[in-house]
């Protein structure tokens, strides 16, 4: 995770685009004492919990979907977090390894029945956004547990010795739809956003025991979306140029890979980093950015005004 944080840091300090804006970054950190208000993690109540390996392999699979949701208005990750656990309370089999290669298999035999299959398991009613990306990495996910683990992704949390920093990197290895990096100005970037917030899941499912214990979680970094860089511009930590803000305000699409895409989330991540620093110098707080994106996330799915950037990505 030292590679995430030290090329946001290099974006930060060469961006174009978006500013941390340091003396509101400060005024944000004064103005909760230093304290991140507590989130639970499953707030909501809308996941599969058993206290077990299907646990871990529900969240494998809600991670490896876990993207682009805006350009269905009515969607949301509280809509697939929920039309898996669903699936799961019907039928105990409904994410096992073959089975969710099947998904593929029926690509190849009857393409027309690729989408309705994947929305019926999700139990929604019309296309998804990226739908054929889903079921590509709902393949890749049954193909790759079944071929190096067993067809469990507790096996990979078993791998892991306890890192989180391990684990993130033993996804990103076996699952190419994880390696969540991009090239800005000759450097590359690295993000990881769905790897790291797999940790994360185990870690606030497990409540840091079992498959959620790990020695590392420090180390994570938050996880660059689209609704946490949008709660810091929100907050004034972020700054945006006048062209970036108009295109996020009219709702235009920002390109994948772009200079400005990458920017807001590297920043994001920075600006996080520099927070939780802050509060451990100013306030002698230990914060863990895990716990910081909980926060500033529920901030923003609480507040459907919220204006954020689009990009049609399989990443986040």
């Amino acid at each position: 995770m030292e590679d995430v944080r030290r090329t946001t840091a290099w974006v930060a300090s060469h961006a174009s685009h978006v500013k941390v804006d340091s003396s509101e970054l400060e005024r944000v950190v004064d103005s909760i004492d230093g304290s991140i208000p507590k989130v639970e993690w499953d707030f909501e109540g809308i996941h599969y919990l058993d206290n077990g390996p299907l646990t871990v392999q529900y969240l494998f699979v809600l991670d490896a979907l876990n993207f682009c949701f805006w350009p269905d208005k009515d969607l949301s990750y509280d809509h697939l977090a929920l039309g898996l656990k669903t699936a799961l309370q019907n039928d105990k089999s409904a994410l096992d390894a073959d089975r969710l290669q099947s998904y593929n298999e029926m690509r190849i035999g009857l393409s027309k029945m690729l989408g309705p299959q994947l929305r019926e398991l999700l139990n929604w009613p019309r296309p998804l956004p990226l739908e054929e990306e889903r079921v590509r990495l709902l393949h890749e996910v049954g193909r790759e547990l079944e071929r190096s683990f067993k067809g469990e992704a507790a096996n990979i949390v078993k791998s892991c010795g306890n890192s989180a920093v391990t684990l993130v990197a033993l996804v990103a290895h076996h699952f190419p739809g994880f390696r969540d990096h991009s090239l800005y100005k000759g450097h590359q970037v690295f993000l990881y956003k769905r790897a790291q917030i797999f940790a994360a899941d185990l870690w606030g499912a497990f409540k840091g025991q079992g498959y959620g214990r790990f020695y590392d979680m420090s180390s994570i970094t938050i996880f660059a979306d689209y609704i946490v860089p949008a709660v810091l511009r929100q907050l004034g930590v972020l700054k945006y140029s006048s062209a970036l803000s108009n295109s996020i305000d009219s709702k235009d699409e920002i390109a994948p890979g772009s200079e400005e895409e990458v920017e807001i989330r590297a920043c994001s991540v920075h600006a996080v980093e520099k927070m939780r620093e802050l509060i451990e110098a100013k306030f002698r707080k230990q914060v863990l950015s895990v716990e910081m994106d909980l926060w500033l996330w529920s901030c923003g799915v609480q507040n459907p005004s919220l204006q954020h950037h689009r990009t049609l990505s399989i990443y986040y």
